[in-house]
């Protein structure tokens, strides 16, 4: 917590919550000695979620802190006492997906599938510690209940309404993320194409400075030097990073397409998001201290 050295006020509080109501459990003014609620306290509030408790990414009291989901949403974080981290895999996704909602090309309600890997340091400190001193998996699949965390803010905020098929995997790396959404164009928007999705894509992120859209295509994409050994999108590319890449890998032919975002699970996955977000809610410069 930031706190004003004068009237003792919370100015900023970072708040990461393992239960539903902890954001509101008073807690002690160090310069009033008096009892208060966070919420009550500081001027702006940002909160994320561990364990099972990510309830207030999807709370409409709560300003989701994804802000390249639409010109809106960034003066609404301007404006906002309360903004709620995202996840990591819904950043992904929901970058992936939303413009083709707002472009019309996907349509509310079409039931997708997500398959996202990620370095192990997204399961905390306990995941860490068996990656980095114990006898462990190369890979692991989870999330077999499909009813992980992060499904319901997917299916909220990329617009579909509709909840994707959740496959997240992790594996022996530390961070770095690949989000993969696979497309048939029997699902879009008659006659799309892999250009239509990747022009779309463009246009939204076109004033993004975090956000990038690679070149069109598997070919492109290996041209750029953006492809292990000529074939491989690795995943810790941007770690340490608040950047975002997405990738549009088609065939017209066969009529379907992949795509892919890529980012840092710890980075605009976490806590890159959040001094963006603080950023933007003070109004300085975006880009401070990232």
């Amino acid at each position: 917590m930031i706190f004003n050295s004068t009237s003792g006020k919370i100015l900023i509080a970072f708040l990461v919550v393992t239960g539903s109501t902890s954001a509101f459990t008073p807690v002690k003014n160090p310069t009033f000695q008096h009892q208060s609620t966070v919420l009550d306290m500081a001027k702006k509030v940002f909160i994320d979620g561990e364990a099972g408790t990510t309830a207030f990414r999807v709370d409409d009291t709560w300003t989701y802190g994804f802000p390249e989901l639409s010109k809106e949403q960034r003066e609404k974080l301007q404006s906002s006492k309360r903004i709620a981290n995202p996840g990591c895999y819904p950043t992904g996704f929901i970058g992936l997906t939303r413009p083709l909602v707002d472009a019309g090309i996907l349509s509310e309600g079409t039931p997708l599938t997500v398959n996202a890997i990620s370095g192990y340091s997204g399961g905390g400190k306990g995941l860490m510690t068996i990656f980095e001193t114990e006898d462990h998996e190369p890979w692991s699949g989870y999330g077999f209940t499909l009813q992980h965390k992060h499904i319901p803010e997917m299916a909220k905020y990329s617009g579909l309404g509709k909840a994707p098929i959740f496959q997240p995997q992790i594996a022996d790396f530390d961070q770095g993320m690949v989000v993969s959404v696979p497309l048939h164009y029997a699902w879009l928007k008659e006659g799309t194409k892999g250009k239509d999705i990747h022009d779309a894509l463009v246009k939204h992120y076109q004033d993004s400075v975090f956000v990038s859209v690679m070149p069109l295509g598997e070919a492109a994409v290996k041209d750029a030097g953006l492809l292990e050994r000529g074939g491989f999108l690795r995943p810790d590319s941007l770690k340490n990073t608040n950047k975002m890449e997405l990738f549009v890998f088609c065939n017209d032919e066969a009529e379907q397409a992949v795509l892919c975002a890529r980012l840092d699970n710890l980075g605009k996955g976490a806590s890159g998001a959040a001094v963006q977000n603080l950023n933007i809610a003070l109004g300085v410069d975006e880009t401070t201290g990232l």
